[in-house]
């Protein structure tokens, strides 16, 4: 393999617990690639962004012809309705999650979706009783799984959405869309929370200890013809390991739970996304991040660094994040030969 670019969000830690949790972490060979880099670059982006640093990463490496610099558009509904063999006509298409939305002490907040534990018989319900009121609006409402719907508003394509990773946890008033159809989308959006207030399906959700479903997330806005999946780009096979659902679906279904000797084998360039550190980064949860970090170490660093190192991989390029800032370093086998540079997790921390 040529080049294989690892994504790790959440894997920057902040400054105030750096030194402790870079004492608590037995990672040898993850600071041996980061001391040991070729090139090292860190950009911080801007908190209004609508995207995670990783997010918008991917949002440039999985789009054709995407600019540069950080973006907030996600262009990636029409490519997860093409991976869900989900017809479609022309027009500017939205995914559109079931959600539960939750009140903390001053606001209401988006639960994280990989919670909901939604089944194929709630989920149909729930949609079949929202969709004539989609329908009568002129936006199309289409089922595709438990946890992804698609809506179609050729009218809304300025409407700015937010991913739901991004919202989860924070105030909800910061991230609802915003444009000249926000009135419009609200007014959709109230018309089905009343819809599914005390719904049977969520009192025995409740009853089974479960959160009910009492709003939807709308984002990822794109035309139909949008080329935002990664076989159109250059980043090669696209594989990932416990990410969320929207960025399983762009990923190649065979590497949908990927292992580093199965990325390794392939014959071409690759790009690995590792979702396990974003719902525990997020909510700055460190003792179960420490675990996964650990399990990542054996798993990914140690046999990518064995593989540069044999020079079974000819580049390695780790793209780390926070909330605000992403790091990137290049990894070669000839930088692995500045044995000067002692290795150190300091760069954790940027």
């Amino acid at each position: 393999m040529n080049q294989l670019t690892l994504v790790l969000p959440f894997a920057l830690t902040p400054p105030e617990l750096a030194q402790d949790l870079a004492r608590a972490m037995q990672v040898p060979a993850l600071a041996m690639l980061l001391e040991r880099n070729s090139t090292h670059r860190v950009t911080e982006e801007d908190g209004a962004n609508r995207l995670l640093p990783h997010e918008s990463w991917l949002s440039r490496a999985l789009t054709a012809g995407a600019p540069a610099g950080p973006s907030d558009n996600a262009p990636f509904a029409p490519a997860m309705m093409r991976a869900l063999d989900v017809a479609q006509a022309d027009g500017y298409w939205f995914a559109v999650q079931p959600v539960h939305l939750q009140l903390a002490r001053t606001h209401m907040e988006l639960g994280d979706p990989r919670s909901l534990n939604l089944n194929e018989a709630d989920s149909r319900a729930l949609f079949d009783l929202i969709k004539p009121y989609f329908d009568d609006a002129g936006k199309p409402l289409v089922y595709a799984a438990p946890d992804m719907w698609f809506m179609r508003a050729d009218d809304w394509q300025g409407l700015r959405t937010a991913s739901p990773d991004v919202a989860v946890g924070d105030n909800l008033s910061d991230w609802m869309p915003e444009g000249d159809a926000k009135r419009e989308f609200r007014k959709l959006q109230n018309e089905v929370q009343m819809l599914w207030h005390e719904h049977p399906v969520n009192e025995a959700r409740q009853q089974r200890g479960l959160s009910p479903v009492n709003s939807f997330w709308l984002w990822a806005g794109a035309s139909a013809n949008a080329s935002a999946n990664a076989a159109a780009s250059n980043a090669g096979a696209l594989a990932v390991v416990n990410c969320p659902a929207w960025l399983t679906l762009l990923a190649d279904p065979a590497l949908r739970a990927a292992t580093a000797p199965q990325v390794l084998a392939l014959p071409g360039d690759a790009t690995v996304v590792l979702g396990e550190l974003i719902p525990v980064g997020k909510a700055g949860d460190w003792a179960p991040w420490l675990a996964h970090m650990q399990q990542i170490e054996q798993q990914w660093f140690a046999p990518l660094l064995a593989a540069l190192q044999t020079g079974r991989l000819g580049s390695l390029k780790l793209v780390f994040s926070s909330h605000l800032k992403l790091a990137e370093f290049t990894i070669t086998k000839g930088s692995l030969r500045k044995f000067w540079r002692k290795p150190a997790l300091t760069k954790l921390t940027p």
